[in-house]
């Protein structure tokens, strides 16, 4: 069965900090930023994420979308097509991107 899996944001990453001899209640919230999250992928997915992910920052840059979804960010088409290109030549069908016209995410 042919699944493809997607990384997404459940819960953003907590940061704290703990003394030696007393206690800290601060605690901060925050999502990953797109790569991050990617990098997080590293020995889940079944290519090399940061070679993904270099691919991407040479024709776009990955972002969060609503602080759930990653997803592609280009200047224009042109962006999508070099990334698509060099992911098949390089993954071959290991990772692709799926279009999503930004009309459809507002």
């Amino acid at each position: 069965m042919h699944d493809p899996v997607r990384p997404v944001l459940k819960r953003p990453a907590a940061i704290g900090w703990e003394a030696k001899f007393r206690q800290i209640d601060l605690i901060i919230e925050r999502p990953f930023k797109g790569d991050e999250l990617v990098r997080r992928m590293k020995g889940w997915a079944t290519i090399d994420v940061y070679q993904l992910i270099e691919i991407i920052n040479k024709h776009g840059k990955l972002r969060l979308l609503d602080d759930y979804d990653v997803v592609v960010e280009t200047a224009d088409m042109a962006g999508i097509q070099a990334i698509q290109e060099e992911l098949a030549a390089v993954f071959a069908e290991e990772a692709w991107l799926e279009y999503i016209p930004k009309s459809k995410l507002t």
